[in-house]
């Protein structure tokens, strides 16, 4: 399917061809050395986090596994979260405890809806434990501390929800959630690298800027699932933003609120774009180090800059059924060409390009901060 969506663009083909098929051959010698329990863990990584994966398996292998481990035991506590069909008096003692689990042999949970797409992981999460405990003991504690901050946050946010119809309402609250959802993730990779003795920078200098990724790359996803999340009862959108444009958040969908809602997507769109600055920031103080970290941690982020280009002024954001995603052929063309700190700029001021382009509605309430947004990312290059 992918080489379809892709027919139009050779390069793309070209990318994909190289990555698909000559990159894989690269681990294979390596991965049929693995005991059973460890492939079963690193499938699990590629049927849940998608493309993320084949980039986590171009790390070091000290590297790599740490990062899959931390991974799988996020993803399973997300699954935990992300299901309606758990009632919350039993969700939010699951969520307080779960860094208890992952310490816990033979632990596995069996009680996700049966549409819950992830609910295998949890199946069979006694395979994640085994190998979780074999990584090195300091390690293991930064993921368990991770885990039990994420964990009493998602806790946090489900109780206060509980007693409101809309989940966000406020920027500080949205910005609060993606903190614990996916900013703390930032933190706990940064300070992995840095236990095994990696050339990244101290955490606790650094956090600020680390944990801007994360909320960055969180509000892309949320910008982009709105519908999906929507037909889950799921609302993530600020009620500070969407009331300027609705009465109601499910009026986003509807046809005759379409400016309105393309309006509304510009705003969440300015939001995500104001943590881009600090996203680089971070790229620039890694530029020297490691260069498969330095991959690490750019390819993630130019995807996530191309899918908010994508995104933005795009309609088909709150369509029911078509999911707004980049090709996979331009996405393996971008992660092929992550490949220092120049390369990384010139696909940055490309999707900058793309974004002010479209930006021609002046009549848009965000036009211009929009625009002032993209000369700031420019300006970085200079």
């Amino acid at each position: 399917m992918e080489f379809i969506t892709s027919s139009f663009y050779p390069t793309e083909i070209l990318a994909l061809i190289q990555y698909k098929f000559l990159r894989s051959n690269n681990k294979s010698k390596e991965i049929s050395s693995w005991s059973e329990r460890k492939k079963r863990c690193y499938q699990f990584l590629e049927m849940t986090s998608g493309s993320f994966s084949s980039i986590i398996m171009e790390l070091e292998q000290e590297y790599r596994d740490l990062i899959c481990m931390f991974y799988l035991v996020l993803r399973g506590m997300d699954t935990i979260e992300d299901d309606m069909t758990i009632p919350i008096d039993k969700k939010i003692p699951l969520l307080r405890t779960f860094h208890e689990k992952i310490s816990q042999k033979d632990w596995i949970f069996t009680e996700n809806g049966p549409n819950e797409k992830d609910r295998q992981l949890l199946m069979e999460f006694d395979v994640v434990i085994e190998e979780f405990l074999l990584l090195p003991k300091e390690c293991q504690d930064i993921i368990i501390d991770i885990t039990k901050r994420m964990g009493n946050g998602m806790a946090d946010y489900i109780e206060k929800t509980s007693h409101d119809r809309y989940s966000i309402i406020t920027i500080k609250e949205f910005d609060e959630y993606c903190h614990y959802v996916a900013g703390l993730v930032g933190i706990g990779i940064n300070d992995l690298f840095n236990a095994v003795g990696a050339k990244v920078p101290s955490t606790s200098k650094n956090s600020k800027i680390i944990i801007s990724m994360g909320l960055f790359l969180q509000k892309i996803n949320i910008v982009r699932d709105f519908t999906e999340d929507l037909n889950e009862n799921r609302k993530y959108w600020p009620k500070q933003i969407w009331t300027k444009y609705v009465e109601e958040i499910d009026e986003l969908i509807l046809p005759e609120n379409k400016i309105s809602s393309i309006y509304c997507l510009s705003e969440m769109i300015l939001n995500t774009l104001l943590h881009v600055i600090e996203c680089l920031d971070y790229l620039f103080t890694v530029k020297n180090g490691d260069i498969l970290i330095f991959g690490f941690a750019a390819k993630p982020l130019i995807i996530a800059y191309a899918t908010l280009a994508l995104t933005f002024k795009n309609y088909n954001t709150f369509a029911v059924k078509n999911k707004v995603k980049i090709r996979k052929g331009e996405a393996a063309k971008l992660v092929l060409q992550c490949t220092d700190m120049y390369e990384v700029a010139r696909l940055f001021r490309e999707y900058t390009k793309v974004i002010l382009k479209k930006n021609n509605d002046s009549s848009d309430p965000n036009f211009m901060q929009i625009n002032i947004a993209c000369g700031q990312v420019n300006i970085q290059f200079l």
